[in-house]
């Protein structure tokens, strides 16, 4: 007999979560599933959301009780919308976005400093050099409270180089901003491998909700 959405959701966030270390955070990725999924895992104890896109984290953010994270590129135009929805942004990455996003949000939001790992700032994330400017200017603004670093490990290059790299990144910045310990790395395909490198939150999204269309 095939197994109902819910029966299916619980057992992979089950086998998701047995793999976690406690203290991990573990942020299910529900991007383009439907608020109905979203809903079924708050039922069963999930806590923590992330999308990609604007446009579906205001539309199941209201529905769904929960933190939810923005982890998709920063838009100018979608700043607004994202700070009113979101209680984490995840991708920070230029002192101009830490002056806009401070402005839009009418609310305090937590930030992470997104972190480019292969030199590539047109894909998105700062450049190692840059992270002191930008968290500087994070700690200047009343509204926006500076969590740590978030990655993702580029295209083509080993998760475990990659993540050995952001290690170290990781421990230099803790050291200067010891108010902003958190890392956020790691998906599906490679979430054990940055935990075992210091991530403190990992995004999850077709391990517990099966391939996207």
């Amino acid at each position: 007999m095939a197994l109902t959405r819910r029966e299916e959701l619980a057992q992979n966030l089950a086998a998701v979560q047995a793999t976690i270390p406690s203290g991990v955070h573990l942020i299910v990725v529900t991007k383009t599933f439907p608020v109905s999924d979203a809903q079924l895992l708050h039922e069963l104890g999930v806590s923590e959301f992330g999308e990609n896109r604007d446009q579906e984290g205001r539309e199941k953010a209201p529905l769904v009780p929960g933190k939810w994270h923005f982890q998709g590129q920063l838009q100018s135009n979608k700043l607004k919308s994202i700070t009113n929805w979101a209680d984490v942004i995840q991708t920070i990455d230029t002192t101009r976005y830490v002056e806009l996003v401070s402005k839009a949000a009418e609310k305090s939001v937590e930030v992470f400093i997104q972190v480019s790992l292969d030199g590539q700032v047109h894909r998105g994330g700062a450049l190692p050099t840059d992270l002191n400017s930008i968290a500087d200017a994070i700690l200047a603004t009343e509204n926006l409270k500076l969590q740590g670093l978030m990655a993702v490990a580029p295209l083509g290059q080993e998760p475990e180089s990659a993540f050995l790299k952001l290690a170290e990144i990781h421990q230099k910045f803790k050291s200067e901003y010891p108010s902003a310990p958190y890392l956020s790395a790691g998906m599906s395909g490679d979430y054990l491998s940055a935990i075992s490198h210091g991530a403190t939150h990992v995004r999850v999204g077709s391990s517990i909700l099966g391939s996207r269309e």
